[in-house]
């Protein structure tokens, strides 16, 4: 089972009131149906999968009844742990009003996030016992990162970067209004606010030598057949290793057809990103 933590932040609060907000608009009007009763409820899987999500019930109550305890939830099952179809997920108790009025929005979230989960769980499946790690990208649902990002982590993944601040990687656009790998580089070590890594993603066998030669921390090397992978991974960590600080680099495939995970964990990569 992955473990993984999720810090329900200032930030990721005011979105959970945001989102109950979006659903309840100037308030629910079958709430008159529910007036002074007590509802107790239950979340049970309707197929296998990866739970992912939970955690979000008790901050959404205590939203919904303005930070005081006038409901519970009890989690049945772990984060990220493995479900079938009939498993009890969690039990809910409190106001009926305040039940039905969270549930749309908690299910909604916990729908996508054990999706994401259980999506990622069954690539890392194909990792497993080869040493390589499968990590996420930017590619998430605006407002919905840390969360996404908390699902892949659920699912066994690893994150890469949160955001643009997190580290430098520089693409084939930044390479090519920049005049070139080196410049690139030189530019963003020379002007980085605070300390931050730098990564190229390199498209060519000679882009990724470049990259290497002036001073990148980390490769993604995209759409590489994992034969091409075989032959220039180990020739990238002997170039790394006569640089004058031998510092070692961490080397990434992407571009990756999922069918095709076993095959470049075989090429001596970090990392597989998705």
């Amino acid at each position: 089972m992955a473990r993984a933590d999720l810090s329900i932040t200032p930030r990721l609060r005011q979105r959970l009131v945001e989102w109950l907000q979006e659903d309840l608009g100037r308030g629910d009007l079958t709430a008159p149906a529910l007036q002074g009763v007590e509802g107790e409820a239950q979340w049970v899987a309707k197929a296998p999968g990866v739970f992912c999500g939970g955690v979000l019930l008790e901050p959404l109550l205590r939203e919904l009844a303005n930070g005081q305890r006038k409901g519970s939830v009890a989690l049945r099952v772990a984060e990220g742990a493995p479900v079938e179809a009939g498993d009890v997920l969690l039990q809910l108790r409190g106001p009926a009003e305040m039940l039905v009025a969270l549930e749309r929005t908690a299910l909604n979230l916990a729908m996508r996030l054990s999706g994401i989960a259980k999506a990622t769980a069954a690539l890392v499946a194909q990792l497993e016992g080869t040493g390589v790690a499968l990590a996420d990208t930017r590619k998430t649902t605006p407002g919905l990162r840390e969360l996404e990002k908390y699902a892949v982590r659920c699912g066994g993944g690893v994150n890469h970067r949160m955001g643009l601040d997190d580290a430098a990687m520089l693409k084939e656009n930044h390479l090519a209004w920049a005049g070139g790998v080196t410049a690139a580089i030189a530019a963003v070590r020379a002007n980085a606010p605070w300390p931050a890594r730098v990564i190229v993603e390199a498209e060519t066998a000679e882009e990724a030598q470049a990259a290497v030669a002036a001073g990148a921390d980390a490769l993604l090397l995209d759409e590489f057949s994992p034969d091409a992978l075989s032959v220039l991974v180990p020739l990238l960590r002997t170039q790394a290793e006569a640089r004058p600080d031998r510092a070692s680099i961490v080397l990434e495939a992407s571009g990756v057809n999922p069918a095709d995970l076993k095959l470049y964990a075989t090429t001596g990569v970090d990392l597989i990103s998705t």
